[in-house]
């Protein structure tokens, strides 16, 4: 693994810590008039920060629903707590992965941090009907948005024209996502009107997944109609970047998840790095030599910096073209 340099700093969330809804860090605006319950959700995990900026600058600019409603929320306070640039890794959570504990199962069975604070959360996810999730990487990496496998997710992200590469997948074997639970997990077209998306912003330290937070944020409240175009730009003067050229979709296929901790890569590994050959060897899983599966292979968000059994290390997946 390479030492990685934090530029971006961490914002001051005080002012707004308390929350409005009885259940701190979680802010909750309600327009009166027919609409859409719409949720933005930061620091799912305590040391992706971007979304803290972007929640923070939301209250800041005294953002309100012109339509529906519309709920802010730092979700794992005590991750963040703990967050130290210097060893930003050991800040990702407290007990567990906050964003692998959506199940009702794991809720009402409680005994770590993470789950009592997912069953505080748990009233505003099933509230909402759109949801996105801001979240930023262990690796450099472009950003990419997580759409989960139902394509009417897939057309929300195509729609909001930001960013470019957009993923495809069907979350992860250690637990469910939060933008994966209930109402959000359910197929086309039961699911009704309900959309979630998962952005990872790019690297956790780069100061440009601040900017990706706030660029998708402000499509995203728009798309929703929770704001008009106008009024975003008023009260979001600056946040909106240039749309992507175009937009890419990769499918996801499978996976690799660590037996262990002594997972390791034989070498250089970065994110959307395309292996032309199938069977060509990139990791050792515990003894196990990990291959490609096929040729023009992608590889999605390879990182052994949490490595230990049942994270997932890296993914596979098939460009396609829209």
């Amino acid at each position: 693994m390479t030492d990685l340099h934090f530029e971006l700093a961490r914002p001051d969330i005080g002012a707004w810590r308390a929350g409005n809804t009885g259940t701190e860090g979680v802010w909750h605006f309600d327009s009166g008039v027919p609409g859409r319950a719409v949720m933005v959700a930061s620091l799912v995990h305590g040391n992706e920060l971007c979304g803290a900026w972007a929640v923070k600058g939301l209250l800041e600019a005294g953002v309100r629903p012109q339509r529906g409603s519309l709920t802010l929320a730092f979700c794992n306070l005590a991750a963040f707590d703990r967050f130290d640039p210097a060893a930003f890794d050991a800040s990702r959570f407290v007990d567990e992965d906050l964003n692998r504990q959506w199940s009702t199962g794991r809720i009402a069975e409680g005994g770590t941090l993470e789950r009592r604070r997912a069953g505080e959360l748990l009233p505003f996810v099933q509230r909402a009907q759109w949801l996105l999730d801001l979240h930023s990487m262990h690796e450099p990496g472009k950003p990419l948005m997580l759409t989960g496998p139902h394509h009417r997710n897939l057309a929300l992200a195509r729609s909001l024209r930001a960013p470019e590469h957009i993923v495809v997948d069907e979350g992860h074997r250690d637990g469910t996502r939060m933008r994966d639970f209930g109402h959000f997990g359910l197929a086309d077209p039961k699911a009704g009107d309900n959309r979630s998306l998962l952005v990872e912003c790019g690297f956790h330290g780069d100061t440009s997944s601040r900017d990706v937070a706030c660029d998708v944020s402000a499509r995203f409240l728009v798309e929703a109609q929770v704001l008009d175009a106008g009024t975003a730009a008023d009260a979001l003067a600056g946040w909106r970047r240039a749309d992507a050229p175009r937009q890419c979709v990769l499918r996801v296929t499978g996976g690799v998840t660590a037996r262990s901790d002594r997972f390791r890569f034989l070498g250089p590994c970065h994110d959307l790095q395309l292996i032309h050959q199938a069977g060509t060897a990139i990791g050792d899983n515990d003894g196990e030599i990990v291959t490609t599966p096929y040729d023009d292979c992608v590889l999605v968000m390879p990182s052994a910096r949490q490595a230990r059994a049942g994270v997932t290390v890296v993914r596979f997946a098939r460009a396609e073209s829209l």
